[in-house]
């Protein structure tokens, strides 16, 4: 049961039948309040209630309510008349219309109460509005007065319970002109799917879950400073330069919150991917460019193949042997290039001397035959 003074008496019209309530708060601050010193000896700062005419304190029995006319004139205005208005709502949440949820625009929306049913006769009425508004998935939209104005409200079912959420009138709320960027931006679909990836990522959160830790970390310095001790200090805040391209900013951000949930990150999405992949891909393209250069190999080759059959074999096996040699880059092919010229012309040098050898042969088997007289 929640005992929790209420603010408001009053009933809820629901056409005919009448639901008596107390209009209780439904939300707390929770916030740690300071109080204003005098800085050179720390005496307590306060503000008197002083009458201009008299020049004197008052105390809040003798303090009342007054409406300041337009030439300064101040009309004073009673309990007693306000508790007079020609309006229904005085005393009452008068339930006006019911409409879907999401009829209600949330800048509209204001503090909240919880309606508790006003004793043993309201139970019964009470029990069927609640599982009315449960039944139709609406909203039931009502005026009532409360602090000397008429106001707007929203009621809806929180558990087993009716809430009020108090509404700004329609006019009480500014249209957001000037507010949108003014300059003409385009979007691409990949910055989009970028920006999904990382909703994705984030995901959702049970917000029963969040706290406030600007109040926890208030509340520290607080029981420091209390104990005689030095307040903690704060975290060296990260460094947030300027933006420049936005597709990785994006990309670090999808890493970030991957890494932060311990899942792996996507290498396709990792800041910085793409440049490492085309760090890698630099040099083979300047080696392809500058391959038609370095061709003394392949002359070497061409023309071991023009001169015998063996030095084609080894010219093909160190062809290959260049060839695998090219995941390490243009200095392996050179050096390939450079011993398959070498194998070429030493394959080269042995065919020459080898038919050298056999004409001087020939030569001198014909000078060591006798030539045949004729008788």
């Amino acid at each position: 049961m929640l005992h929790v003074r209420s603010i408001w008496n009053g009933a809820i019209s629901f056409g005919l039948v009448s639901i008596p309530i107390k209009l209780v708060n439904a939300t707390e601050n929770h916030s740690i309040s300071f109080r204003q010193i005098h800085t050179e000896d720390g005496g307590r700062i306060r503000y008197r209630k002083v009458c201009e005419l008299e020049e004197r304190e008052v105390t809040s029995a003798e303090i009342g309510k007054g409406y300041e006319d337009a030439d300064g004139t101040i009309i004073p205005i009673t309990d007693e008349d306000l508790s007079h208005l020609p309006l229904p709502t005085a005393k009452t949440i008068e339930i006006v219309a019911f409409v879907p949820a999401d009829r209600i625009d949330p800048l509209q929306m204001d503090a909240a109460y919880y309606l508790q049913a006003g004793g043993a006769p309201a139970a019964k009425p009470y029990t069927l509005l609640r599982e009315a508004l449960k039944r139709s998935h609406k909203v039931a939209i009502a005026k009532y007065a409360l602090r000397g104005r008429e106001r707007l409200g929203m009621l809806r079912v929180v558990g087993e319970a009716i809430a009020m959420h108090g509404l700004l009138w329609p006019d009480e709320v500014r249209a957001p002109e000037g507010v949108a960027p003014d300059t003409s931006v385009t979007v691409r679909d990949n910055e989009l799917d970028l920006a999904d990836a990382l909703m994705d990522t984030l995901g959702e959160v049970d917000l029963a879950d969040l706290h406030d830790e600007y109040r926890e970390a208030v509340e520290e310095v607080v029981a420091a400073k209390a104990a005689g001790e030095a307040p903690p200090e704060a975290p060296a805040a990260p460094s947030s330069g300027k933006v420049l391209d936005l597709m990785a900013a994006l990309e670090k951000s999808v890493r970030a919150a991957k890494e932060s949930r311990g899942e792996a990150s996507d290498s396709a999405h990792e800041p910085g991917a793409a440049e490492k992949a085309e760090v890698r891909r630099l040099p083979q393209r300047k080696s392809a460019g500058a391959a038609p250069k370095q061709t003394g190999g392949k002359k070497s080759t061409s023309t071991a193949r023009k001169s015998t059959a063996a030095p084609r074999k080894s010219t093909a096996k160190s062809t290959q042997a260049a060839k695998k040699t090219t995941v390490g880059g243009s200095t392996a092919k050179k050096s390939a290039a450079k011993k398959t010229t070498s194998t070429a012309k030493k394959a080269t040098a042995g065919t020459t001397a080898k038919t050298t050898a056999k004409t001087a042969a020939k030569k001198t088997a014909k000078k060591a035959t006798p030539r045949k007289r004729t008788a």
